[in-house]
């Protein structure tokens, strides 16, 4: 058995290696797993189900290929993508998790979230983060019509850019006892996660017990999967140009026992 994790491809039209790439991946890799969980930031900008264009179509129609082919697929919404809904849901059979949720991995009871809560120190961010979260606030946005939606939603993107450069590397990142608040407040030892862009395999001691805490990486330079199997789980990449000729490369920079 085979459980895959992606999150923060930041799939725009402006990017085609990076669709193809994912794409790739859905066709020949993703149909031989057993499940897929995308945590958050699957889109570069995403502002209501109704925005149907051509490229949207496509990744959904990917999405309704691999769920029709029997493998579930797992969504937990990101900064960028928080307004995927229902209709999204219906339209691909993948399936809605809370922001926080925690899964049997293989026996190890695992903690996956996007990791945006977890940047404490980042405080205007998450003073944004609670307004746009607000289910009133979502309503009205998404009652105005699309094209305004476009273009707030386009702003807002050049604004967070701007912000974020002048922000410190700690900040950008998580709060570690965010991390070990949460994991005790769930009772786990093993959290998976994405948002910062920092893939990596992170030892921890909550309660005396060992945990572990893996980050996912970003897919701008090169596609990024986290596999896990009874024998444990490899961060691994796939190359844009593997894609390209249809043929998969992958490296292993990370791995660790599923039990821990």
């Amino acid at each position: 058995m085979t459980i895959c994790f992606i999150a923060d491809l930041h799939l725009s039209a402006n990017r085609p290696d990076i669709t193809d790439c994912f794409l790739h991946f859905m066709s020949s890799e993703a149909t031989q797993c057993d499940a897929l969980y995308v945590l958050g930031d699957l889109f570069e900008m995403w502002i209501g189900d109704d925005d149907d264009n051509t490229f949207h179509r496509q990744i959904k129609s990917a999405f309704k290929a691999l769920t029709d082919s029997g493998v579930p697929c797992f969504f937990i919404h990101g900064n960028r993508d928080f307004l995927i809904g229902k209709q999204f849901s219906r339209e691909t059979g993948v399936m809605l998790l809370p922001e926080h949720t925690v899964i049997d991995l293989f026996g190890t009871p695992t903690l996956i979230l996007h990791g945006d809560t977890l940047c404490t120190l980042d405080e205007s961010y998450q003073r944004y983060r609670k307004k746009v979260h607000n289910p009133f606030i979502q309503w009205l946005f998404l009652r105005l019509p699309l094209a305004w939606r476009q273009a707030v939603g386009r702003k807002m993107r050049s604004g967070s850019s701007s912000s974020n450069q002048m922000k410190s590397y700690d900040i950008m990142d998580v709060t570690p006892q965010a991390v070990i608040d949460l994991m005790s407040e769930h009772r786990v030892n093993h959290m998976i996660h994405g948002h910062t862009h920092r893939p990596d395999v992170h030892d921890l001691t909550i309660d005396g017990q060992h945990a572990t805490r893996t980050v996912l990486g970003d897919w701008y330079d090169q596609g990024s999967v986290l596999l896990c199997t009874p024998a444990g789980c490899q961060l691994q990449t796939r190359s844009f140009r593997a894609a390209e000729q249809n043929q998969p490369l992958q490296t292993q920079p990370h791995t660790y026992p599923g039990d821990s």
